[in-house]
């Protein structure tokens, strides 16, 4: 009976490499803490791998977890589209990759994520009503992230539909350090655009950059004439928004439901089963001061 228990044992001790580009995000960084703790309570080990931005170092971090022959790799927010070559070496190799709010791609076994169209069309349209659907609007993204990507592609559909709201510019927010790339920016825009009316909103790919364009706008004393919206659902954020600030609206993402989800398919990829689908999404919900 010793040795079955030590055959036990030795099936749970599974090794799982967490990879990310994103760590100084205060999002990404809730969710994989989460995943650390949910894959604990399992008596898998956590090696935690993050790149501060670095794809190129991504791609050769993910190649020696292959060489290590871990369990398991998790993109935690890293997008497959630039890890093709990795991904399919692990494949190879047997070491299934899923994704923690990464994107889906095929090789990708299963990524738990929230529906960013679905996010998007919230945000976009709350903000959009906001200026009654007329006025300058500046835009804060970045693209390399998948759900920021998915994000803008859905404004720009929803911008087709409403010509009367024009982009006068869109910013690519530095990561790490996105609030503070975010006010810096929009410090320049406000100088760049200073006459009242001249810009009615800000529409940012996630809290952080509508955080630090918040920060700028009120330090600018033009609050009253600019509102702004997110996506993420960050505690300062929400702050924001209950205080009566340009920050009018986020859309909550449920990052802890994930890592519960996304750790039973690890669960069920361990016992020979596949997920229960190849993108699994929790529920997300719009959040604004009334």
């Amino acid at each position: 009976s010793i040795l079955s228990t030590q055959l036990t044992f030795a099936a749970e001790n599974k090794t799982i490499a967490m990879l990310t580009p994103y760590l100084a995000s205060v999002t990404t960084n809730q969710m994989i803490k989460a995943f650390e703790k949910e894959a604990k309570t399992k008596g898998w080990e956590v090696v935690t791998v993050d790149t501060k931005g670095d794809f190129g170092a991504l791609a050769s971090r993910m190649e020696d977890m292959i060489a290590r022959k871990v369990d398991a790799i998790v993109l935690g927010s890293a997008d497959p589209n630039q890890l093709k070559d990795q991904i399919q070496k692990a494949n190879e190799a047997g070491i299934p990759v899923l994704g923690a709010d990464a994107g889906w791609i095929p090789g990708v076994t299963c990524n738990v994520t929230s529906d960013n169209y679905v996010m998007s069309a919230m945000m976009t349209t709350f903000l959009f009503n906001a200026i009654d659907r007329k006025g300058n609007i500046v835009v804060f993204t970045h693209r390399p992230h998948h759900g920021v990507r998915k994000r803008t592609l859905v404004l720009e559909a929803i911008l087709n539909e409403n010509p009367d709201i024009k982009v006068i510019t869109e910013h690519h927010v530095q990561v790490p350090g996105p609030i503070e790339d975010a006010r810096k920016a929009m410090e320049s825009i406000l100088i760049a655009n200073p006459q009242p009316g001249s810009i009615q909103a800000v529409w940012a790919g996630w809290d952080e950059p509508a955080i630090g364009a918040t920060q700028a706008i009120m330090a600018a004393g033009r609050q009253n004439e600019i509102v702004v919206a997110g996506v993420d659902g960050t505690s300062q954020a929400i702050e924001l928004i209950k205080k009566g600030t340009p920050l009018i609206a986020t859309v909550s993402q449920d990052f802890e439901g994930m890592m519960v989800i996304l750790v039973e398919q690890l669960e069920r990829i361990f016992n020979g089963k596949r997920p229960i689908s190849i993108e699994v999404y929790t529920p997300s919900k719009l959040i604004y001061k009334e």
